[in-house]
């Protein structure tokens, strides 16, 4: 159902040379759609795209990693249609690059960061920030490119204990990288959006912050420029599905606040 690179710049092109497969359908005459979503939309948008297909018959295909990754592979020259961004810098710099048109990006949806321990694992719930203070290790999508991680460690940078925390953060791919080292046993703890923390039956929420401290995290779409100049002609019609009342609901059900 869905396509996952995240080995390296250039995975996008390995991919369309073995045909693999999109987020749904069977078809394979048609030109696809393209869309490059943030790891932690997987699930929603593979239910967007097979509305999509229901209802155009224009089959999706999707990439799924760090937002980070995902705008390099575009401002490469991958055959991205839309992005799905959870920040808007990674935007910024596809503006920069002259691969989407200024002014074109609108948010669509909102998460909230929170802290999980693995489910079996003696972990009490945390009262304060500061009782991270107690874990060897922290797993945080990379703080320094990946938006979940730059917004964990925007947060931790406003509760004073960064530069504590800092050498004992194990940085990962993606969220649900760092979600899956707890999931495995392999960090005591990591900083997720609230949204992934429900897809894994395998870790618990220990804390979740909600002092004005944390960031708001936000999720940015945004149409790729083709050859032409122009989006994709069979864009609209998936904008116009994503910023609709059935995908609000499809995001609410997945967790997400749908922004409007």
């Amino acid at each position: 159902m869905q396509d996952h690179w995240r080995d390296s710049t250039w995975g996008w092109a390995l991919v369309l040379a073995l045909t693999l497969g999109g987020c749904a359908g069977p078809s394979e005459r048609q030109e696809p759609l393209w869309v490059f979503a943030a790891a932690s939309l997987a699930d929603v948008v593979g239910e967007i795209g097979a509305e999509y297909e229901r209802s155009t018959g224009v089959v999706v295909r999707c990439s799924y990693a760090g937002s980070n990754t995902l705008a390099r592979q575009i401002a490469a020259g991958a055959p991205a249609d839309l992005f799905l961004s959870a920040d808007r810098a990674q935007v910024r710099q596809l503006e920069e690059a002259g691969r989407v048109e200024s002014g074109s990006a609108f948010a669509f949806a909102a998460n909230s960061l929170v802290v999980v321990g693995h489910r079996d694992a003696e972990a009490v719930q945390l009262n304060s920030p500061s009782d991270l203070l107690r874990f060897k290790r922290l797993a945080i999508a990379d703080p320094r490119a990946v938006p979940a991680g730059v917004y964990a460690r925007r947060w931790l940078e406003a509760e004073g204990i960064w530069d504590t925390l800092a050498e004992r953060v194990v940085p990962t791919l993606d969220v649900r990288a760092a979600l899956a080292a707890v999931a495995a046993g392999n960090a005591p703890a990591a900083v997720v959006y609230s949204t992934d923390a429900e897809t894994s039956s395998r870790v618990v929420v220990i804390y979740r912050p909600s002092s004005p401290r944390v960031p708001e995290v936000r999720y940015w779409a945004v149409p790729i420029l083709a050859n032409g100049g122009q989006p994709h002609s069979r864009l609209e019609p998936f904008v116009d599905l994503l910023r609709g009342e059935a995908a609000a609901r499809q995001l609410a059900a997945h967790g997400f606040e749908a922004v409007r």
